[in-house]
């Protein structure tokens, strides 16, 4: 490998590009064309079709919005494309990405970009899912960099703020970007580094301050001098001018960072748009300090929260914290800093790095710790290995060097282990290959321990040699221990659920691949059975579906990761048989990256899958409309009024009420992106804290819930019951109060059977087979559901109900106890119908118990 480590800050406003030499050690920032350190993420095409990346094309998008690609970060791992219409072209964001790793990479020097042992990490946010995680290497993949392996932005932060400070403590890294908030709490022992926590909000950066001062300032100016329509960012006409004014904004508030007031300023010439009064419209607005730092409160409150939250989750105080490290650009203003700095009660360290290029920094210098001459997936490694094993002859001892392949210290130890009785008069010597030191002959006893000197940074070569009682070398092994600045010996991991079922149609469960307090990379198997029948060639499938987050009472509260299936198209004969038994292997490296495999025996012999091949997550990404986003508003609130009425005032249900507020407002019609994923990740977060109120109150909430099921049955259900029915139904009920008393984790369970058994019982009801299929074809199938079907089913239900008998039914004139061929049929329709929206692409698999 070469002694240059590449690492790149893929940023949602700006990127950035940096190189490590071991053997100096330091790092570079490699500039742009313009002498920058970073590089605008924008995108720029011509009429002509010649593209231009960068500062270019950052300067030339405000006046040309149509022929332009900014902002697409925020955008990985979903549905939605970047249009240019003045160019008649479609992106991705992937493709754009693409574009700008390109770009960065071709700032290094020919011999660094043709080196064939070139590994390069690219960072992400520590909120990135495995949407966006996938969406990353494939546009790595499609610039065509070599190698490359994923880290989060907070470590590489850490690791280029550890490489200047040594200091021991507790760090808390607040990294503000242009897109994304990320709070990690690191602890740093004699160069090593402990990341004890991650946390942050995955839509709150500079982008989002711009857009309120447009939003609150800058509109509301242009509508008071002007005649213009509401519809100003998607008007032909006026598109320009709110692309302009966005520009003129960003930079007036730039200013702000060494000034109390700027000016928001564009003359007619500048803008060249006339109103529809025929009026030449300019910008001319006062910006105050006061009203920038009033309008950005409450988003700088909510990271304020954020990080006390992420403090909490490590046991530690403020009291413990050295410092906060300072990442990202919106970090520059100081009154920002002040704010978090007292509100936390934690001083600030002062811009000790540099905000822009600390994360490029600190990948690079994170590249150089991963071992890219293996042919698998690349990881990041710091545990002691063993040198190479052997037997030295027939009957002879093993003897191996065992030692930790890197570490930060001056002084390394090397092991000896022996298995079998050594003969006498054996002895080992370790020797430098890098000067004349050596230990001398030792005589190889197991357990003895030889402390060797590292001499430079880097690599630090040895050679162990082990001699007969003849004094001859009969065995060598080569020993390399690298000598780094900075060792990060955890990173920790997120919460990774894959949803499992207790049965088909049953109540869905979590189990854990990886939990907060585990540290990455992580690997393992899990032991699964199939609950349904997949037979070669059919369109059956098992599904596997996992989730990032910490609801473990409702897993599909959870943020979504990815969707995978074994297809029967993906094998060509056999059947995987119902209960056959699954065997789940996964990996999450460092970087998050997830790989998911399942052996199954088919017809004898055990098949792999390997479902990081099989799924493509270009058909499985997901961008919600506006219309569901709004309606999970809607019934996220009906979850707050209820439990709020179970509780009564909690600070965390009014906090869920504010925090929803952005898809309760929503607009079904609204067609910007930026807004839908803003109020689509405002349900997320409103579902933690609804969660969180849950743990809080979970007895009174669990009460309530069975007081409800109780008065359901007494209402609707006794009266039609048989003393055997409701005999089980009581006895059932005591089961599940015991349950509550105990604050038994089977209350769910015995929830889940008594409203079974309260359908089973109204499922007999005609009056109730009509009222649920009125439900039903009011609620809205998602995407995988087969929407011909669906409305065929639909279309009989309706037909049926103009059936005389049904009629007569919701007429009140036919008799209870007289049975209705005409609802028999409809029975099966809404049977049909449940099953479809009960099992949309719903796991079909289970816990091997």
């Amino acid at each position: 490998m070469e002694d240059h480590y590449i690492g790149i800050d893929l940023g949602t406003t700006n990127s950035a590009i940096c190189t490590y030499n071991k053997e100096t050690p330091q790092t570079r920032v490699w500039k742009s064309p313009e002498n920058n350190d970073v590089t605008p993420s924008a995108i720029y095409i011509d009429r002509r079709g010649s593209q231009f990346i960068g500062q270019t094309a950052y300067n030339a998008a405000p006046r040309s919005p149509d022929n332009c690609a900014t902002l697409f970060k925020r955008f990985m791992g979903t549905t939605e494309t970047i249009a240019l219409p003045a160019v008649n072209r479609t992106l991705t964001p992937e493709e754009c990405s693409a574009e700008i790793l390109k770009t960065l990479f071709g700032y290094l020097p020919e011999e660094i970009r043709n080196s064939p042992d070139i590994g390069t990490v690219i960072t992400v946010p520590a909120a990135f899912d495995q949407m966006k995680k996938n969406a990353t290497m494939e546009a790595a993949k499609m610039a065509d960099i070599g190698r490359v392996e994923l880290v989060q932005e907070p470590v590489a932060a850490v690791m280029s703020f550890m490489k200047t400070h040594k200091t021991d403590g507790i760090f808390l890294i607040y990294d503000l970007g242009g897109g994304t908030l990320d709070i990690t709490v690191a602890e740093s022992i004699r160069r090593r580094v402990n990341l004890l926590a991650n946390g942050g909000i995955p839509m709150c950066g500079g982008r989002d301050f711009d857009r309120a001062l447009v939003d609150n300032l800058v509109r509301p100016w242009l509508h008071d001098n002007f005649d213009l329509p509401d519809d100003l960012a998607t008007n032909p006409k006026f598109k320009k001018l709110l692309s302009l004014a966005t520009w003129a904004t960003e930079r007036a508030k730039i200013e702000l960072s060494a000034k109390h007031e700027a000016t928001i300023s564009l003359d007619e010439v500048d803008i060249g748009i006339e109103d529809l009064n025929g009026e030449e419209i300019y910008l001319d607005i006062s910006l105050q300090r006061d009203f920038y730092n009033d309008l950005i409160a409450d988003r700088i409150n909510d990271t304020i929260h954020a990080a006390r939250e992420t403090l909490s989750n490590t046991g530690y105080t403020a009291n413990d914290v050295e410092c906060i490290v300072w990442v990202g650009g919106p970090t520059h203003y100081k009154p920002l800093r002040d704010k978090v700095s007292f509100e936390l009660g934690i001083k600030g360290d002062i811009l000790a790095v540099n905000p822009m290029t600390a994360v490029a920094e600190g990948a690079s210098i994170f590249a150089e710790s991963i071992r890219w001459e293996e042919e698998s997936s690349p990881n990041y490694t710091s545990e002691e290995q063993p040198s190479d094993a052997g037997i030295l002859s027939s009957g002879a001892p093993l003897i191996t060097f065992n030692f930790n392949p890197e570490t930060p210290d001056d002084t390394s130890r090397i092991a000896v282990k022996v298995e079998g009785q050594v003969p006498v008069g054996y002895a080992f010597e370790i020797q430098s290959l890098d000067d004349a030191w050596t230990s001398g002959r030792i005589p190889v006893r197991h357990g003895e321990i030889v402390n060797v000197n590292l001499r430079k940074p880097g690599d630090n070569t040895f050679e162990a040699v082990v001699y007969d009682a003849a004094g001859k070398s009969i065995k060598q092994d080569e020993i390399v221990i690298t000598q780094r600045d900075v060792i990060v010996e955890g990173i920790p991991a997120s919460n990774i659920l894959l949803e499992v079922v207790e049965k088909i149609g049953g109540r869905s469960v979590p189990l854990y691949l990886a939990e907060e307090h585990d540290t990455l990379p992580k690997e393992g198997t899990k032991p699964l059975i199939a609950l349904e029948s997949v037979e070669a060639g059919s369109d059956k499938s098992l599904n596997f579906k996992l989730w990032e987050g910490k609801i473990h009472d409702i897993v599909s509260d959870n943020r979504p990761i990815s969707h995978l299936q074994i297809k029967g198209h993906d094998f060509a004969e056999g059947t995987i048989p119902e209960n056959a038994e699954l065997k789940c292997s996964y990996e999450i490296t460092s970087g998050g990256n997830i790989t998911f495999e399942v052996e199954v025996e088919l017809g004898g012999t055990p098949k792999k899958f390997d479902l990081a091949k099989v799924y493509d997550y270009k058909k499985e990404k997901s961008s919600p409309p506006a219309f569901r986003v709004a309606e999970e508003g809607i019934q996220i609130q009906k979850r707050i009024n209820h439990i709020n009425e179970i509780v009564g005032s909690n600070q965390k249900l009014e906090r869920a009420e504010q925090t929803i507020e952005p898809a309760l407002t929503l607009s079904r019609e609204e067609t910007d992106a930026e807004t839908i994923l803003g109020a689509h990740n405002a349900t997320l977060e409103a579902k933690i804290l609804l969660f969180q109120v849950r743990e809080e109150n979970r007895k009174e909430i669990r009460q309530s819930n069975l007081n409800n099921a109780v008065a359901d049955f007494n209402m609707y259900s006794r009266q039609h019951a048989r003393p055997s029915e409701e005999t089980a139904f009581d006895n059932l009920v005591e089961t599940a109060q015991r349950a509550i008393d105990n604050n038994d984790d089977d209350f769910n369970e015995h929830l889940g059977e008594l409203r079974g058994r309260d359908f089973e019982i109204l499922w007999g009801q005609d009056w109730f087979v009509i009222d649920m299929f009125k439900h039903l074809v009011t609620l809205s199938p998602d995407e995988s559901v087969d929407p011909d079907r669906f409305e065929m089913l639909v279309d009989i239900g309706n037909q049926l109900l103009e059936h005389p008998e049904i009629r007569e039914i919701l007429a009140g004139r036919r008799e209870a106890t007289i049975r209705s061929e005409a609802v028999d049929q409809l029975r099966g329709v809404v049977a049909q119908i449940m099953s479809i929206l009960r099992n949309q692409d719903r796991p079909n698999i289970g816990r091997n118990r």
